[in-house]
């Protein structure tokens, strides 16, 4: 069934593709989209019926450009509090 359901939900040149090659690589698009949005990993772990920690391991790779984003919260927080050692 999937493979026809890829005939009419995927552009021509696509249909032969790994794109979504079984229905659960839609589920992984899903969460690793959802990630790199900014989603929390909690938010994203009971979405989806897993622990976060299931998440963050199975994930951890893909998260893109969250540990710069992390070190300028942590660096505006240093700033407004005046430790700026």
């Amino acid at each position: 069934m999937w493979e026809e359901a890829r005939e009419y939900a995927l552009p021509p040149e696509r249909i032969d593709s790994p794109l979504a090659g079984r229905p659960y690589n839609l589920r992984h698009a899903c969460i690793t989209r959802w990630l790199n949005a900014g989603v929390p990993i909690a938010a994203v772990a009971r979405r989806v019926g897993n622990s976060p920690e299931v998440i963050h391991r199975r994930y951890h790779g893909c998260i893109d450009g969250h540990e710069e984003a992390a070190n300028a919260k942590i660096a505006k927080a240093l700033e407004e509090e005046g430790d700026t050692s």
